[in-house]
Parts: structure tokens; sequence; C-alpha cells
């Protein structure tokens, strides 16, 4: 087999201008405290200019991508998708917008109303917090295992949104029931469950919990923020990982993403980029395809144009 040198759509980055100060996190002197360490450096403007400078320099053909919502103020989850919106009248990216909703907040199923009748939003993401590891996740459960945000989650089908689930590993367990009643409810595992214990004993808990939601089949799952704090992005690092998540979803339920600026900490787009093709270079050449773009063009619905090419010479 050989390298993947087709079309290729980010399914997961973020654009945004810091200096409108409509991110918290993102203002000056701001720390979070965030999983890669000091990100003083990714609180810039970063806007499909960058996005195509960076997949040039990658050397990747980038014909779509997915915009993620970047923990805006949370009273005005609708303006950031008016912003995206702009920013895709502007640029011509990104194709597909993840929009945040509440979905714990009583007036939920308003919000959901009026981001429906945006057409570039695909999908909800609210992240449902998180234990500090496996060992207290069931003393402290999610908001995965709440009465109140399993309705509003539940609500998502009705307005033809998919949900972008990022949360770790260890709280897995807290989605399996409402996959069970919920098959019509499409859920985008984000940044592979977070594994960000690498020793065998790490992985292999992750890869077990990771399998409790493989099973199912309207759960895709995205390769992507799986950088190391104060480690280099490597394909004998990651390969095990994005290895694992083909054997468990198949090429047809997995995408590839850059995470873009954030994933910026622990690499440049190229390495991401050049890392996933080296990782999946035996696969044939169609498996590469679904994961690289026809994963995402499916899951986000986006047009099929974007994956259409020149026929060779000869066929």
């Amino acid at each position: 087999m050989s390298l993947y040198d087709g079309p290729v759509i980010d399914a997961h980055h973020h654009f945004w201008e810091p200096s409108l100060g409509r991110q918290p996190w993102l203002r000056p002197g701001v720390d979070i405290g965030f999983r890669y360490g000091p990100y003083e450096s990714i609180k810039r403007d970063y806007l499909p200019p960058d996005l195509r400078a960076d997949a040039e320099s990658a050397g990747i053909d980038l014909v779509g991508s997915v915009t993620m919502e970047t923990e805006w103020e949370l009273d005005d989850p609708v303006g950031e998708m008016r912003y995206t919106e702009g920013v895709a009248e502007r640029y011509g990216l990104p194709n597909a917008a993840v929009a945040h909703a509440q979905l714990d907040a009583p007036d939920v199923e308003s919000t959901l109303e009026q981001l429906a009748a945006m057409p570039i939003v695909r999908g909800i993401r609210h992240k449902p917090g998180q234990s500090h590891g496996p060992e207290d996740a069931r003393r402290r459960p999610s908001l995965l295992s709440d009465p109140q945000w399993r309705e509003g989650l539940r609500l998502l089908p009705r307005f033809g949104f998919s949900f972008d689930l990022q949360v770790a590993w260890w709280h897995l367990h807290e989605i399996v029931s409402v996959l069970e009643r919920s098959p019509e409810l499409p859920v985008i595992l984000n940044h592979a469950g977070l594994p960000s214990d690498r020793s065998s004993v790490g992985l292999h808990e992750w890869s077990r919990a990771v399998a409790l939601v493989a099973r199912f089949p309207q759960v895709v799952v995205k390769a992507s923020g799986i950088g190391q704090r104060g480690a280099p992005w490597t394909v004998e690092s990651n390969g095990p990982i994005v290895r694992r998540l083909v054997d468990l979803f198949g090429p047809e339920r997995l995408m590839f993403a850059s995470n873009f600026p954030v994933d910026g900490l622990t690499a440049t787009y190229s390495e991401i980029w050049q890392g996933f093709r080296e990782i999946v270079q035996d696969c044939s050449h169609d498996e590469q395809e679904q994961m690289f773009a026809g994963t995402a063009r499916r899951v986000y619905r986006l047009p099929a144009e974007l994956l259409r090419r020149a026929e060779p010479p000869g066929r």
C-alpha cells in the first residue's frame, strides 16, 4: 500500500478571533489548567486562510472542514453560530459547524430550534465534565448520568442534530444506556476518548471502555486531539491508538481531524497529518479515503461534490 494522497476533510478544528473577547478561556491572563499545559500561543486569530496555509504546508488536499464550538460565552450559543456563518460567507470554510447548547438548561429546546434554523449547524456539543481519573469515576459521575441533561440530549434527533461527545474514557460506561434507548441519535466520540495514559494498563483500560460504545452502529469516532503534553507527536506513540480505533470501528466509522489550532501545542499540522498517513498506509485506498474524508462527509452531511475528483486517464 502507499501513503494517502486523496481529498481530506478536517473533521474537527476551531476558527476564532480571541481579540473579540467572546471565549472566556482565551482572554488575556486566563489559564484554565489546560491538559496540554500553557496555551498562550494559541490565543491568536485562527481563520480559514490559516487553515488553508497549514494544509498547504502539510501537502494535503483540503477539500472541506467542520468547525467545532469554541467555549464561547455560555449565554450566546446562537451568536457563536452567527459568527461562524459570517466566517463561512467570507472565506468559503467551514462547510459545517458543531454548536454548543446547554442540554440541562430549561430553555434548551428554544436554543435548539434557533440553531436548527441555521443551515451550517449539523450537531451539538456540550461537554459533560469528568472526574480526575478512573478510580473515582463511579463516585463522581458526569452529566451523562444526569436525568435532565439526558432529556436535553434526547431532543437532538428531533432537530436533525448529531451529538459530539467529548469525555474521558472512564465515563463512557455512563452513555451506554442512552445509546441502547436512542438508536436514532448519531454520536461522534471526540479525540478518541482522551487516551492520556499510555502505559500498557492505561491503554488496555481505554480500549475496553471505547469498545463499550463501538458496538453501537450509531457511534463514530474522531482520531484527533491525541497529542501528549511535553512529548512529540509520533507514529510510535499514537499509532497503537489509531490502529485500535480502526479495529473497533472500521474505516467507515472513523474520521481524522487536526483539532487545530489547539493541537498546535503538541505538533505542527504537517506532523499530525503525515502521522495519520503513515499509520494507516497499509489500508486500502478506499479505506483510507473513508477515514480522511468519506466518513466526515457522510456523518456531517457535506456536499458529495467535495469528493468528486477527475478520473485518471484510461479509466
